[in-house]
């Protein structure tokens, strides 16, 4: 399976509410060539996926490969890591979505480890979890497993979907920017889905916009060390509004990229995404507050 790709889709960063990196006009998005080509991704990676499903099943142990060196590595590699040469050592711990497993990272998992980052894991978390808080203490845990068996003390954490949403719930409600050096999420239900008041499960309930949860994350959260990247899609046909994909907390150091005519699920395999993951994670990306520019581009 190969990284997905459209040349119409590339990324905009930004935290203001216009301009050009909003969303188009739900209208013009239908009968775009753009929403047209990624809706047929979309098809195409969601049988894909179906295919290679099972053989995400079991929980991926992590296993450094020391031969990943980045001045060992080709100039693309030596590139990335040029600001921080160290950061290709700090473990990536991926967490899957709803209903999934870590097969859906299957093409990010092997892009990483090409463009130098020398451990990558995935962590599967319960089909029958009931609550976000119980699943974000248990991917804690896991974490400081992590940074016991690696002997490093932070850790980066890509979600997609609800994966996104536990790893923010641990970063800003229970202490866990003590140990994740950045947060990337994708396609995260960050203000919620109407979606989800079609299906009345306890988790899938705490999803819906204004939720006791979401609350809960909306409330001030001072101090929070860890920078959060919020990767969202104007086709994501699961987190609607799409703008609910967005991170909007006053308190966190927050950057937003929209992505255009990329589905839900083809969100891990685009290859615009995962080269704004790779750069975020190599430490090339920085949350827009703190870059003197205007506020609905950097």
């Amino acid at each position: 399976m190969h990284a997905a790709s459209d040349p119409e889709c590339g990324p905009a960063s930004h935290a203001g509410s216009g301009g050009p990196g909003a969303p188009r006009h739900p209208a013009r998005s239908l009968v775009s060539l753009a929403t047209l080509t990624g809706g047929l991704t979309e098809l195409a990676l969601v049988g894909a996926h179906a295919l290679i499903y099972p053989l995400g099943t079991r929980t991926e142990r992590l296993r450094p490969d020391p031969r990943c060196r980045p001045g060992e590595q080709p100039p693309a590699v030596r590139a990335l890591f040029a600001d921080d040469p160290l950061a290709a050592r700090v473990p990536v711990v991926l967490v899957h979505g709803l209903i999934d497993n870590h097969s859906v990272f299957a093409v990010m998992r092997r892009s990483l480890r090409r463009r130098g980052f020398t451990s990558v894991c995935s962590w599967n978390y319960s089909p029958l979890l009931a609550d976000v808080a119980r699943g974000a203490a248990d991917l804690g845990v896991h974490l400081e497993q992590i940074c016991e068996k690696t002997g490093h003390e932070r850790v980066h954490v890509v979600g997609h979907s609800l994966g996104g949403l536990l790893a923010r719930y641990h970063v800003q409600r229970q202490g866990g920017d003590r140990h994740v050096e950045s947060l990337v999420t994708l396609g995260s239900p960050h203000q919620g889905s109407v979606l989800a008041h079609l299906l009345p499960t306890p988790l899938v309930r705490q999803l819906r916009p204004g939720s006791a949860l979401l609350q809960e994350l909306a409330e001030p959260a001072p101090g929070i060390r860890t920078p959060v990247t919020a990767v969202y899609s104007d086709l994501d046909q699961v987190v609607l509004p799409t703008r609910a994909g967005r991170c909007d907390h006053p308190d966190l150091q927050a950057r937003n990229v929209l992505v255009r005519g990329v589905g839900h699920m083809s969100l891990p395999f685009h290859r615009t995404v995962l080269d704004e993951v790779a750069a975020t994670l190599a430490g090339r990306r920085r949350p827009l507050a703190e870059t003197p520019a205007p506020a609905a581009v950097a």
